[in-house]
């Protein structure tokens, strides 16, 4: 099974007041420019292929009732 890791030297920390910055600006996008900006960083951070995302193991989970018994 593949393990993603997230790349924890790929971004910086910032103070609180460049965070408000950036929060400024993100609350201004529209919601599709967001979701590709997080799809974008999430590429970045777990050093995956932006246009070849991992893909779920459905094999892995199972739907069932919480009522059953």
């Amino acid at each position: 099974m593949f393990n993603q890791r997230l790349d924890r030297t790929a971004f910086k920390a910032h103070t609180a007041a460049e965070a408000a910055k950036h929060a400024a600006f993100y609350r201004n996008q529209t919601w599709q420019d967001r979701l590709e900006i997080t799809a974008y960083l999430n590429s970045v951070a777990f050093n995956y292929p932006i246009n070849d995302p991992p893909h779920i193991d459905k094999t892995f989970f199972k739907a069932r009732s919480r009522n059953s018994g």
